[in-house]
């Protein structure tokens, strides 16, 4: 998936959590936690594979479920104790939702599923490499633009646009926590 979706998914089910649970709106440090946790597994095992070469494939470490299981425990219970346990959870909502939401992808796009990808270290997964970071992110987006020109990518394409355009619409009825965090549109404060 690509980082903008993994964030509208999180939102979404974050947003959606904390209105059934509490019946308001997420916070804005919560709101940059979804951010960091939806794309958390992507910025931690993509450049430590196509770069440095440390992980074996850039679904990898930071993917498994194993992994998310047991930082989630660790962030839940330190962001309990610091008393921000809200962004604790939407971190481990929008981290947790990442795994699933790229398996479900791999369907949408026509790719098997591989359930295997999300099970390190039971299963190690060799990536067949297309170069360094560049080098690989170019690849996956032609090989994405491609996909787009068939019958099946003009309706992904709108499902895509039905998740971002729902994931802003509710950001924005949510009041757009976090948005303060962003330079040049607000404070921090949600002021």
């Amino acid at each position: 998936m690509w980082p903008w979706e993994h964030v509208a998914v999180g939102y979404l089910l974050y947003s959606g959590y904390v209105h059934l649970r509490h019946g308001e709106s997420p916070g804005p440090l919560a709101a940059v936690a979804v951010a960091v946790g939806a794309l958390f597994p992507d910025l931690v095992d993509k450049p430590l594979a196509w770069t440095v070469a440390v992980f074996p494939s850039g679904v990898s470490v930071a993917h498994s479920v194993f992994t998310v299981a047991t930082l989630c425990a660790v962030v839940l219970l330190l962001t309990g104790w610091l008393g921000r346990l809200a962004a604790g959870t939407a971190f481990c909502v929008a981290y947790a939702a990442h795994v699933p939401a790229d398996a479900l992808y791999q369907l949408v796009v026509g790719n098997p599923l591989r359930p295997e990808a999300y099970v390190w270290p039971l299963v190690v997964i060799e990536s067949g490499g297309h170069g360094g970071f560049l080098d690989n992110f170019r690849y996956y987006l032609v090989r994405f633009l491609a996909f787009l020109t068939t019958p099946r990518g003009m309706l992904f394409l709108g499902l895509e646009l039905a998740l971002l355009g729902t994931a802003l619409a509710v950001w924005v009825v949510d009041d757009c926590p976090g948005a303060g965090f962003v330079p040049g549109v607000g404070s921090p404060d949600g002021s």
